[in-house]
């Protein structure tokens, strides 16, 4: 079978670069709830829930317009907040690691 170009891949046929927007490298990155979240791994609940809030506030898109990289990073930060603020899911967590992160992108 012969590939065939569609209307849109003029870029890709005269050899430009397109830009991309997806990190191929971030599917490998751990992700460490805690550290997203700024507290100690042994961090309080209302630790946990008043970090989230400022850093919510801090990294919402509508607040951070024209940042690329804001809505990626506030969608971590209520993640992690799911997590670790759900003593159920934070014990599981705590016990499996990058395996908890993995099992549940794979749900």
């Amino acid at each position: 079978m012969l590939w065939e170009w569609e209307d849109g891949d003029e870029a890709a046929r005269t050899g430009e670069e397109v830009p991309v927007d997806f990190d191929f490298f971030s599917f490998f990155e751990p992700k460490d709830y805690y550290k997203i979240l700024e507290v100690d791994y042994d961090a309080s609940e209302e630790t946990i829930r008043s970090s989230y809030i400022r850093l919510a506030l801090k990294w919402h898109p509508d607040k951070k317009q024209g940042e690329e990289k804001a809505t990626s990073r506030f969608q971590d930060i209520n993640e992690a907040y799911q997590v670790l603020s759900n003593p159920v899911k934070r014990q599981e967590y705590d016990k499996k690691g990058v395996l908890y992160v993995q099992d549940q992108n794979a749900a």
